[in-house]
């Protein structure tokens, strides 16, 4: 037995518990341990899953307060013309590139992360997760997951309100909502990484996992760049989409691997 967790004898495997040969349940810090004893006491006392849920929502409530100190110190850097000096450089450059071809192609790829096309994915990934798994796990990661990406973009859209590059240099159809950050990016970083996540739990393969990492993370480097390509957003909007939506999924995996540390440790999913 691992000596880390000696004082828990009661020890078992449960499912999703490994990645390869990664052990999600064990905390290689001390303040890890230390946070994965509480939450597995309070998973004793009330049910995993719920305790899940809770933590997911004050999650949110972190994310956002975190979206705002994010504003705060871009407005700042905007200000000083540090970081956003590349916006205008890297969009004429993407100007370059264009063609009619080459604009209704990436029209077409990055709808795929829009409003519509990313629910329908996420949807879809969802129902077979949600069948395959026979639990409610997936539909709480995702649920949560998207939540948390879409209060995110809100916030930050309406703290900063920063203007859109100009519609002389985007691709129709327009969009006038504020720029920052980009919606498209940060939810594609939020819900395929889930997914991704989600996927490779349950793959055996180190080459499947790789390819599905490799894959996931092809796509959402491609949305971002689709956003500046396409004249909808400057380069910062996207790099900050995408700190943030990485962000939002680290907090997410923590609070789905301290859920899988209190089921190993004897708690139930749900309190009887």
């Amino acid at each position: 037995m691992d000596t880390e967790h000696a004082d828990h004898p009661d020890q078992r495997e449960v499912p999703d518990q490994r990645v390869g040969d990664v052990d999600l349940t064990t905390w290689r810090t001390k303040a890890g341990r230390a946070g994965a004893d509480r939450w597995t006491e309070l998973g004793h006392r009330w049910g995993a899953l719920p305790l899940l849920i809770v933590t997911l929502v004050i999650g949110m409530g972190v994310a956002v307060m975190a979206t705002w100190a994010a504003s705060e110190v871009y407005d700042a850097v905007r200000e000083g013309d540090d970081v956003a000096v590349l916006d205008r450089p890297v969009l004429d450059w993407m100007l370059t590139l264009r063609s009619p071809t080459a604009d209704t192609l990436v029209t077409w790829w990055t709808d795929i992360a829009g409003t519509i096309g990313m629910p329908i994915v996420a949807l879809g990934f969802l129902v077979g997760f949600t069948i395959q798994r026979r639990a409610w796990t997936p539909l709480v990661l995702l649920v949560a997951a998207s939540g948390g990406s879409l209060l995110m973009t809100v916030a930050g859209k309406d703290l900063i309100g920063r203007a859109r590059p100009p519609l002389s240099d985007a691709v129709p159809p327009y969009e006038h909502s504020p720029s920052f950050p980009s919606g498209h990016t940060l939810n594609a970083t939020v819900i395929v990484g889930t997914i991704v996540y989600l996927l490779i739990l349950r793959q055996s393969r180190t080459v499947t996992r790789v390819w599905t990492i490799v894959l996931g993370t092809a796509f959402v480097v491609s949305v971002g760049i689709s956003r500046v390509f396409l004249g909808h957003h400057w380069s910062t909007d996207v790099l900050a989409a995408w700190a943030l939506g990485l962000a939002w999924l680290a907090l997410v995996i923590t609070a789905h691997r301290l859920y899988l540390t209190a089921l190993r440790r004897g708690a139930r999913p749900v309190r009887r």
